[in-house]
Formats: C-alpha cells, sequence, structure tokens
C-alpha cells in the first residue's frame, strides 16, 4: 500500500472492518441491543446535572432540606442505573464476541489445512500463529469497546452539546470551538498509528517464529552451544518492538494530552464567562453548575476518542493480517466425484508420469523446471527405487504423487486415472507417504499411526507396527497409548521413523510413495524392517527414495534421476554395468543418506 495515499489507507482500514461482518452478522441483533443499552447508560449521566440544577435553584436556594434529600436519592438512583446498564452491556457482548473470536479462528485453522504446501513454505509459523492468537485477540477488543463506544460515545456527545447550548449557548459555543482542531489532529493521529501499528504486528509475528524455532530446535542450540546468539537474535528482535512500541505510546500520548488539554482550556474558559454572568446577574447559579457538571461528563466521551482510534487502527490492520492468510487461494480440487474402481496391486494401469514438468511457483521467471520431460511407468504390484545425487529432485518427484506441490506441466495417472480428476480425499486415501523426516504429532502412538488410516482396527496397529520392526513400542509406559510429546522427540530418530513408516502401511494403501524410510536406522533393524517390508511391497504399486543399495535391492526396477530428468531404467544390476553414475552413487561416494 503506498506511504503516499493516506486516504486509500483509510478506506483499505474500513474495507478490512467490513469484511468483518459475516462474522458479526449472527450476533448484530446482541451487538446492538448491548450499543442501545450503552446509549441509555451514558445519556444517564447527562441527567445528573438537571438534576443538581433543580437541586440548586430549588431545594438549596429555598433551604428546603426535604427536597435536598429527594435530590441526592434521585442522583443515587441515576448512578445505580448507569452502573447497571453498562454492566448489562458487558453481559450481553462477551458471549457473543467469544462465539465471533473462536469462529474466525477455526475458519483460520481450516483455511491453513486447505493451503498448498508452497504456502507454508514461505510463510514463517509464527506469523500465522500470531494472526490466530494476537490478531484475533485486538479484533475482540474492537468489537467489545471501539465498535460500540465510538457509537455511543458519539451519541453522547451530541446529545450532551444539544443540552449545553440549549442552557447557555454562548458558553456552548465556547465549548465547541475546539471540536474542528480536535478532529484535524484525530485524522493525523489515526494516519501515523496505522502505519506504525502494522510494523508492530509483524514484529510480533517475527518474535513469536523465534520462540517456536528455538523452543523446537532446543537440542540444537544446546548442542552447538548457540544459546547466547540465539538470545543475541531475541533481545535485537526485543529490542525493535519495543521501539515500535514505544513510538505508539508516544503517539497515544501525545493525542491524549492534546484532547484533555484543549477541552480543559475549553472548559476553564467556559467557568471563567459563566461566573461573570452569574455575579452580573445573567445566569443563574444552578445553570451554571449544570452547564459544567454537563461539560465535565462529557470529558470522558471526549478524551477516550484517542484511545478509541488506537484501538482500532490495531483491529483493522490485524483484520488485515487476518484476510491476507485468508484470501490466499486453497488448492484447487477435483470438479467432480471421480474416483478409481476397486482393484488390487495385480490390476489396473499402476502410476504413470508423463511428460511431467515441475518449477516453484515463486521461482524467478526463465528459471529452468526443477522436474522436466519425467516419463516413468511403474507396474501395478510393482515396487520403482527411484536413485540421484543430491539436488536432482527425487523428493520434489515423490510429493507430485499425492499433490502436495502441482504439476506445471505433463501429468499423473493411478491406473489410468489422471491424479487431478480425483478429489484430494480420494487421492490420499489410495497414496500413502512416508518421508526421510518424520514428524509426529502431540498424541498417542497408537493416535499418530492411526493418522495413516482412522478406521485401523487393533489388529492392523498391531501388524503396522510389527511391519515397522516398532515393537520398542510395547515397552513404553502405557503401550500404543503412551504420549509420545511434541515432535516426538521423546523418541530417537530411528524410532520416529519406524512409526513414520507404520502409518504409511497401516491403511494397506494401494500406491506407496516413501522417502528413503530406512535412512535412520542401524543395520540389523534396517535388515528387519526390509524384509517385513517385502510382504508389504508385494501387495502394492510402490515409489521408493533409495540411497543404499540394501533399500534399492527391495526394488523391482530402478530409475536415476538425474538434473530433474529420468537417466537410465532398469534392474540394480543392469545400471551398476552400463551407468557410470549409477555405478558412482551406489559405491557410497556421496555417503549414506544424502539427498
Amino acid at each position: 500500500m503506498p506511504e503516499t495515499h493516506a486516504t486509500d489507507r483509510q478506506l483499505s482500514g474500513v474495507r478490512s472492518l467490513l469484511r468483518l461482518w459475516p462474522y458479526v452478522r449472527p450476533v448484530r441483533r446482541r451487538l446492538a441491543a448491548a450499543a442501545l443499552v450503552g446509549i441509555v447508560a451514558s445519556c444517564l449521566s447527562l441527567v445528573i446535572p438537571l438534576v443538581l440544577k433543580w437541586i440548586v435553584d430549588g431545594p438549596v436556594t429555598d433551604r428546603d432540606t426535604h427536597g435536598v434529600w429527594i435530590g441526592a436519592l434521585m442522583l443515587f438512583g441515576l448512578g445505580v442505573a448507569e452502573a447497571l446498564l453498562f454492566g448489562l452491556r458487558r453481559w450481553l457482548v462477551a458471549r457473543p464476541l467469544s462465539w465471533v473470536e473462536a469462529s474466525m479462528r477455526a475458519d483460520l485453522y481450516r483455511h491453513l489445512q486447505r493451503l498448498p504446501v508452497a504456502f507454508h513454505d514461505r510463510w514463517p509459523s509464527g506469523q500465522l500463529l500470531s494472526r490466530g492468537t494476537t490478531d484475533l485477540m485486538m479484533v475482540r477488543m474492537f468489537l467489545a469497546f471501539p465498535l460500540t463506544f465510538l457509537l455511543v460515545n458519539g451519541v453522547t456527545i451530541v446529545v450532551g452539546f444539544v443540552i449545553l447550548l440549549v442552557q447557555q449557548w454562548t458558553l456552548g459555543l465556547v465549548l465547541l470551538a475546539p471540536a474542528i482542531p480536535l478532529m484535524i489532529l484525530c485524522k493525523i493521529f489515526e494516519e501515523k498509528y496505522s502505519k506504525v501499528a502494522r510494523v508492530s504486528q509483524d514484529q510480533v509475528g517475527d518474535i513469536t517464529t523465534v520462540v517456536e524455532e528455538s523452543v523446537l530446535g532446543i537440542r540444537i542450540i544446546k548442542g552447538f552451544g548457540r544459546h547466547r546468539s540465539q538470545a543475541l537474535a531475541f533481545r535485537e528482535l526485543s529490542g525493535r518492538l519495543r521501539s515500535t512500541e514505544l513510538v505508539k505510546a508516544r503517539l497515544l500520548a501525545g493525542i491524549w494530552a492534546v484532547i484533555t488539554t484543549i477541552p480543559e482550556l475549553a472548559i476553564g474558559a467556559a467557568l471563567v464567562l459563566g461566573t461573570i454572568q452569574v455575579a452580573d446577574g445573567h445566569l443563574s447559579a444552578g445553570t451554571l453548575v449544570a452547564f459544567l457538571s454537563t461539560a465535565l461528563a462529557l470529558r470522558w466521551p471526549v478524551e477516550s476518542i484517542g484511545f478509541l482510534l488506537a484501538i482500532t487502527q490495531d483491529a483493522s490492520t490485524a483484520t488485515q493480517r487476518y484476510f491476507e492468510v485468508i484470501d490466499v487461494a486453497e488448492e484447487a480440487d477435483a470438479a467432480g466425484p471421480a474416483t478409481l474402481g476397486p482393484g488390487g496391486a495385480g490390476t489396473g494401469d499402476g502410476l504413470r508420469f508423463e511428460g511431467v514438468e515441475f518449477r516453484y511457483p515463486d521461482a524467478p521467471p526463465g528459471t529452468p523446471p526443477v522436474l522436466n520431460g519425467i516419463d516413468l511407468h511403474i507396474r501395478p504390484g510393482e515396487t520403482l527405487a527411484l536413485v540421484g545425487s543430491t539436488g536432482s529432485g527425487k523428493t520434489t518427484l515423490t510429493a507430485l504423487v499425492p499433490r502436495l506441490h502441482e504439476i506445471t506441466g505433463g501429468r499423473i495417472t493411478l491406473d489410468g486415472q489422471d491424479i487431478t480428476a480425483l478429489p484430494r480425499e480420494r487421492l490420499r486415501e489410495l497414496v500413502s507417504v512416508a518421508f526421510e523426516e518424520p514428524t509426529l504429532f502431540s498424541a498417542s502412538v497408537a493416535e499418530n499411526v492411526r493418522m495413516g488410516d482412522a478406521g485401523a482396527d487393533e489388529g492392523a496397529l498391531l501388524r503396522a507396527l510389527s511391519t515397522a520392526q516398532a515393537d520398542f513400542v510395547h515397552e513404553l509406559p502405557h503401550g500404543p497409548d503412551t504420549q509420545v510429546g511434541e515432535q516426538g522427540l521423546s523418541l530417537s530418530g530411528g524410532q520416529r521413523q519406524r512409526l513414520a513408516l507404520a502409518r504409511a502401511v497401516v491403511g494397506q494403501p494401494r500406491f506407496l510413495v516413501l522417502d528413503d524410510p530406512l535412512s535412520a536406522l542401524d543395520v540389523h533393524t534396517e535388515a528387519l524392517v526390509e524384509a517385513a517390508l517385502r510382504r508389504v511391497l508385494a501387495e502394492t504399486t510402490a515409489l521408493v527414495i533409495a540411497h543404499r543399495p540394501s533399500t534399492v535391492l527391495l526394488a523391482d526396477r530402478v530409475a536415476l534421476l538425474s538434473d530433474g530428468r529420468i537417466d537410465a531404467v532398469g534392474t540394480h544390476h543392469e545400471l551398476l554395468q552400463c551407468n557410470a553414475e549409477y555405478a558412482w552413487l551406489m559405491s557410497g561416494a556421496e555417503g549414506d543418506g544424502t539427498r
């Protein structure tokens, strides 16, 4: 957004807040009732000066003690009524605003699950977390206070000045004189504050990212003794945020001082003029008391404008940040309910890559594609090993099968059906994936494994654990019901990889994609897993990224990927004899486990 177009920024902020309407609409009646109650409560405070005028010009002047007590009871009753009404307003907004915040957070979470992997690769997780927490808290604060009180205080100020002008129009004009300069100053404040508010909220997201990465990477930080450098990085970001918050505080303090001082000067001038008029007999003492009491009652509605505008700008920026994510297009899905017919490992056409090309969405124009002209056929029931040097595109190729990334050319078919014609949910039921870097969730072992098949019974769970040689699970404190903790860091790398493999095979998928599934295993465990895995691979169509000869030997054929192209296809022994690059890779020149 151009810095020079202040009007555009204001319109953009208003448009952002208007986008909250779909969330506010279901609770609009309750919010309207709360606003009405707030207006009535605020206007009651303007009745108090009129009662004071009656007391001063009536019972006090006439020395009527009984009348004074009646007036006091009236003031007490008005005070109690005002307090009860403001309490009712708070009660009216509490539940609906909690619902609005929860709905927005649920929509954000749901949307994040449907966004492409490329989006998550670009966006820091801390920025997304801050949008779902801090930003939504600011939106709720706006709906609870400024949205209501800008209306309530606006009505109160208008009604109050009508009363002032009716009581003594000359003094009322004195109090109205600062209105235009105050509006100009508020506009200037709003423009400056909106820019700083955006910077502040982005910096909160950066700090959240650093904290999250430091917690998840605590073993690396401690292992390399990098706690001081991380602390310095955090301190630098905190210092930037502190500086930005101080700028916000100075702006808010400045507008607060101006909004407080100018009306106070106007009230002082009105007091002097009013006292002179009372001394000259042109004004009753009761009228002056009522006038000044009304003016003082309007102090908070006027002085709160800066505070309310600040919250409104924070909420406007937070809303913009929220919809920046919501507006990102979700993964496109198949238009129709196309599905594969029944079949097993020995039926259909298997897995085909036909002229597949892929380049990352954010790649600069003219950048060569990561994959170019991939033609590959994995026959039904066949296991194909994919071998290649670091950066050749192996992991990217396997990510295309479950559509974690979208191909930019050619097509991929499962049993003759283009994967883009399959609903993603169905595609990912057919294709099961195990990544080299396994991710486990803060849940039990059984829950992590059943993510591969939510309907897996106890027998299927145990078979999957056995296939992955994950019998260590039974020695955990609560067996498969043991909580593994965040990221599964309470387990070793090999244990996490075995659970990830169990998750991939638990549903007995028709198509299996394994990204170097045995890289973290010791030699003896690897041999046991390979023996069990052969039985699984015999019943499915599989694509396996392999770096070790032992993993390659699980496959019926091998494809060599070189510089984004399929350079050779054949058996392990054929490629060893006729392809120098393959022989070099299998000789261990790159080292086990490289990418």
